[in-house]
């Protein structure tokens, strides 16, 4: 396995066929684990065999982790089976180990790797007051001592928690100043005292049930210093740099649960009855498949952008990974919404050929909240607003093209350069970029560049941008009071719409400069998918829209269908499926 594509493609052939019921790791077998609250041994084989938690560490630790776009991608063929197989075998590895691939020193960094590719685990509890992923309120405490620091307290909801030999803690610390509360400490519970740690009891989950969220008890228990990564009271400060990479995968991970649905209820609406017709004839069930796979469209262009900005726009890059983890759970809770009314009583299948469908949507909200939820997303975009309505917007120049491409390489990942606070908004200046091109057109060139309806569509949505800009040019940086009101939510929520129609329009205008290069997808150098998201993106905004299009949605339903037969997947990639 030489590239990531490679690895992409073995680690989707070696699960084999979701929907093949002699497959030991297909749907049934799945099911069956997810009943019993046990992850499946076989599925473990697999990603022991493939060696994933390489690929949650940085190459220069001797992992493979060299781009956030891949890593997303990566992720997809574990998350469209079993959430809890990709979230308790290795993601939640991942997200424990930010803090130490952040800020760690040089034996942090190799201690966590090794605990990585040796296939074990690394679990984190976190402090409770900035995620919404506590059952209680409880926490750790560290105090100093002569000889480091002793760590006392518990914690009951810890992904992992018995499984991991690596734990990273953001412990409270005793008499810090405001803002400094908490430290991060890494360490190798096979070098603590044994009775110091505890483990607690097990708590049941709706969703992603076979993962095990358990609990943790320490004790009395005495560390190093050198156990404390960064510096003491930079828990807080680190919590939120962590979240800069993980917040980007968020899109990804939903997006692949969201993939197995659409494709369940598009073979369920593609089955031919008796006289010989389907419930594609009906036109409510053709929209709701057309508007779930333009959602995940969306989804999938902002994955790429928060991703791939990691690399390319480090000091803008906040506001767009917030922005996807807020706007795609929300999308993809609402378009399930949608098809379980095509399902009908199959929502509520527990076996069966539908029945991934109900597992999906009840792992969405556990998947999709894990780091902070979406109020926490929107507090983060929120304070950005102001500067990028006085300094950015209709002024910033835009991104590199290569944002938009994901054929291309990119620079590599230095954790050292995001920022919390972006200082502009390239971003939305592709979406004004677009709309000069689209009016500039001449009217030969229509045809190719989606005629009336995209240009209307882009100046709409250019006319969103500046009203955004008059709203928070009079909001004072730092003005706590005006950015918490529920307006400011509705106005956050809004520009995330702006921002995924951005990112669609600089990858269609990407792929259609790619063309020349005879290397673009065709679907995706066509106008068709880009007319029908924005049409979808405008409607939610409620603006006005033009006539609907109906040939563009025809083209992507027609997509919709080609993929299932062809065993595609659902997102930009259209990746082959086991």
């Amino acid at each position: 396995m030489t590239t990531a594509e490679d690895r992409i493609d073995a680690l989707e052939l070696a699960f084999g066929s979701l929907d093949d019921p002699g497959n030991p790791l297909g749907a049934a077998a799945l099911l069956a684990a997810d009943a019993a609250g046990a992850v499946l041994p076989e599925a473990e084989q697999v990603l022991d065999a493939f060696g994933l938690n390489a690929e949650f560490v940085p190459a220069d630790v001797g992992g493979r982790l060299e781009r956030m776009d891949l890593l997303g991608r990566l992720l997809r063929p574990v998350f469209r089976r079993d959430a809890s197989l990709g979230f308790g075998y290795g993601l939640n590895c991942f997200f424990a180990a930010t803090p130490v691939w952040t800020a760690g020193d040089d034996a942090q960094r190799r201690l966590a790797a090794r605990l990585l590719l040796s296939g074990r685990r690394v679990a984190v509890a976190r402090h409770e007051v900035a995620h919404g992923n506590d059952f209680v309120r409880d926490e750790f405490t560290a105090r100093a001592v002569p000889d480091g620091l002793v760590i006392d307290g518990s914690k009951s909801a810890i992904a992992n928690a018995s499984r991991a030999t690596g734990l990273v803690v953001f412990a409270r610390t005793e008499g810090a100043a405001r803002g400094r509360s908490h430290t991060v400490l890494l360490l190798d519970r096979d070098e603590l005292p044994a009775d110091a740690v505890e483990n607690l009891a097990r708590r049941e989950t709706t969703g992603m049930r076979s993962a095990e969220f358990g609990g943790l008890r320490i004790t009395d228990c005495l560390v190093p210093r050198s156990a404390v990564v960064g510096e003491v009271g930079d828990g807080y400060e680190l919590s939120l740099r962590s979240s800069l990479l993980i917040r980007g995968l968020i899109p990804s991970i939903v997006l692949a649960g969201a993939d197995t649905a659409l494709r369940t209820v598009a073979r369920f609406a593609n089955r031919r009855r008796e006289d010989g017709r389907s419930s594609l004839d009906v036109r409510h069930v053709r929209d709701v498949l057309t508007g779930g796979f333009l959602d995940l469209l969306i989804i999938d262009c902002l994955a790429l952008v928060a991703t791939r900005a990691l690399h390319l726009l480090p000091r803008q890059m906040s506001a767009y990974a917030a922005a996807a983890a807020y706007l795609a759970p929300k999308l993809v809770a609402e378009s399930m919404d949608e098809m379980s009314a095509v399902l009908g009583e199959e929502t509520f299948a527990q076996d069966g050929a539908y029945a991934m469908f109900q597992k999906q949507r009840r792992d969405l909200p556990v998947t999709s909240l894990g780091h902070a939820g979406s109020a926490g997303r929107q507090v983060s975009i929120l304070p950005q607003l102001p500067y990028f309505a006085r300094h950015a917007w209709f002024a910033d120049p835009e991104p590199p093209p290569d944002l938009f491409r994901p054929d291309r390489a990119l620079p590599p990942l230095d954790l050292s350069q995001p920022v919390l606070l972006g200082d502009g908004d390239p971003l939305a200046a592709t979406l004004v970029a677009c709309t000069d091109l689209l009016e500039a057109a001449e009217p030969q060139d229509e045809t190719g560049l989606g005629g009336p309806a995209l240009r209307f569509l882009t100046r709409v949505l250019t006319g969103e941008l500046a009203e955004l800009k008059k709203a928070f040019e009079n909001v004072a940086e730092g003005d706590r009071e005006a950015l918490s009101s529920p307006q400011s939510f509705g106005l956050a929520d809004r520009y995330t719409l702006v921002l995924a129609a951005a990112a669609c329009l600089g990858v269609w205008r990407e792929q259609r400069a790619a063309t020349a290069e005879g290397r673009a997808d065709a679907f995706l150098a066509a106008p068709a998918w880009v007319t029908a998201v924005l049409y979808r993106l405008v409607a939610r905004l409620g603006l006005p829209l033009p006539d609907r299009p109906a040939e563009p949605e025809r083209l992507v339903l027609d997509e919709v269908v080609a993929r299932l037969h062809n065993r595609r997947s659902y997102d930009l990639y259209a990746s082959p499926l086991a």
